[in-house]
């Protein structure tokens, strides 16, 4: 599995700054679009954007990932740092 794509972590980004209600600015009118097309948000009443369901679970699944991906990195360290000190000691 690859690892996470700077897009979709520019994307959680913006899901996560969404659900605590902080919406793109009026110069992200584009990015504001394209989120309510693709169905990840919906216009408020005041004019502000919320996560649709869809939006929540996307927002969850980029979160995993993002989990997954750093304990990938760890299990990875860990494998290396072992083979490093067997490497030492078989050559003692």
């Amino acid at each position: 599995m690859d690892p996470i794509s700077l897009e979709e972590l520019a994307l959680l980004d913006v899901l996560q700054r969404i659900d605590a209600g902080h919406a793109p600015g009026a110069h992200s009118l584009a990015l504001r679009e394209r989120l309510i097309e693709a169905a990840l948000v919906e216009a408020g009443d005041d004019d502000g954007l919320r996560l649709t369901d869809a939006g929540v679970e996307r927002c969850k699944s980029l979160r995993h990932r993002v989990a997954a991906d750093a304990e990938a990195a760890l299990v990875l360290q860990e494998r290396e740092a072992a083979a490093a000190a067997q490497a030492d000691a078989s050559s003692d």
